[in-house]
């Protein structure tokens, strides 16, 4: 790999004239700028933007770190966040975790190595949370994207969770049903509870007991889905419509419905929170709960970098965006179709 001083030798100017050439901090005359551009294309040469951020003390490099990338919300949160970073010119690394702690601290740990200049984290839900106090307190600009941490105040992008899951309840209920089961995610994790939350206002709201052996609590994996959909049809519940708080999962119920010969509406009305984009023509019916995750990558990265440049100061900025519930055949009813509320 070529050095700047090779750049320098090669093109007979000295290499405060390479550095000036390549960051344009100084003014130089168009002859030597032309020997100085050719050098580099002769020797292919890239300067070292680490040891340049080492100096600068900006890298113009984020990180965003996920919980599960082949989770389909996530691909739209990192290329809205990406596009975003991209045209104030920064660049973005993405990492996922795997829902798992340990890759979590090591993914964190290395960002900060390469001195990326800010993060954007879905954390894995938890109360091992000391990295991400140590990353606070490093001086780091943070954001956190659709999960937020317990007791730990750092700027935001969320989803309007509750509202969400309540329309789509609600939806249910216009229905008819008045025994709608649910499949949350990890209740340790603080999106899971407010989707939860949305699903017992609206039954409470409408006067219908909530019954516990309808409530399944999944892990936001496509094998829990699948699971706790067999138990749903094992316990024989008697349920009328089923609420998903998300995509995977639901792919999961999907699974098992098929296995167990299982249609919607016909059998059971299903709603799930994130639009599924398969290709089975048979899954794209579904009414959704839409998050806009192109939207939050995008807002995500704008607050961070207005936070880096100290554009932004002083308390955390909480951003919450409110979902899109979209009504489609699974559950809609001979009787009608109700209006959904958004």
């Amino acid at each position: 790999m070529s050095t700047i001083v090779e750049v320098a030798k090669c093109a007979s100017v000295s290499i405060a004239t390479v550095s000036n050439v390549i960051r344009g901090t100084r003014k130089v005359s168009p002859e030597l700028q032309e020997r100085v551009q050719a050098a580099i294309r002769e020797l292919d040469y890239y300067p070292n933007a680490i040891a340049r951020g080492l100096k600068v003390k900006q890298t113009r490099m984020l990180g965003m770190i996920v919980p599960d990338i082949t989770n389909p919300f996530f691909p739209g949160v990192i290329r809205g966040a990406e596009d975003t970073a991209f045209e104030r010119d920064y660049f973005l690394v993405a990492a996922n975790t795997d829902e798992q702690i340990g890759r979590e601290r090591r993914i964190i740990s290395a960002l900060r190595t390469y001195r990326v200049d800010g993060m954007m984290i879905a954390s894995t839900p938890g109360n091992d949370v000391a990295h991400i106090r140590s990353l606070i307190a490093s001086g780091m600009s943070m954001v956190f994207l659709d999960r937020p941490v317990a007791g730990i105040k750092a700027d935001a992008v969320l989803l309007d969770n509750v509202r969400g899951a309540r329309e789509c309840v609600r939806h249910l209920i216009q229905q008819g049903h008045r025994k709608i089961a649910v499949i949350s995610g990890p209740l340790k994790a603080q999106n899971a509870r407010e989707r939860l939350s949305g699903y017992e206002e609206a039954l409470e709201e409408a006067g219908i007991p909530i019954v516990k052996s309808l409530v399944f609590e999944g892990d936001y994996r496509y094998e829990s889905g699948q699971r706790l959909a067999k138990q749903l049809i094992e316990r024989r519940t008697k349920a009328t419509a089923l609420f998903v708080c998300n995509g995977v999962m639901t792919l999961g119920v999907l699974n098992a419905f098929d296995e167990a010969g299982i249609t919607c509406p016909a059998d059971i009305a299903l709603a799930t929170f994130d639009d599924l984009m398969t290709d089975r023509p048979s899954h794209s019916h579904l009414t959704a709960v839409v998050q806009p995750s192109y939207e939050m990558g995008a807002r995500a990265a704008n607050l961070l970098m207005d936070r880096i440049e100290g554009r932004l100061s002083g308390d955390p900025v909480i951003v919450r965006i409110v979902p899109t519930l979209v009504v489609r055949d699974s559950t809609r009813t001979s009787g009608g179709i109700a209006t959904p509320t958004t």
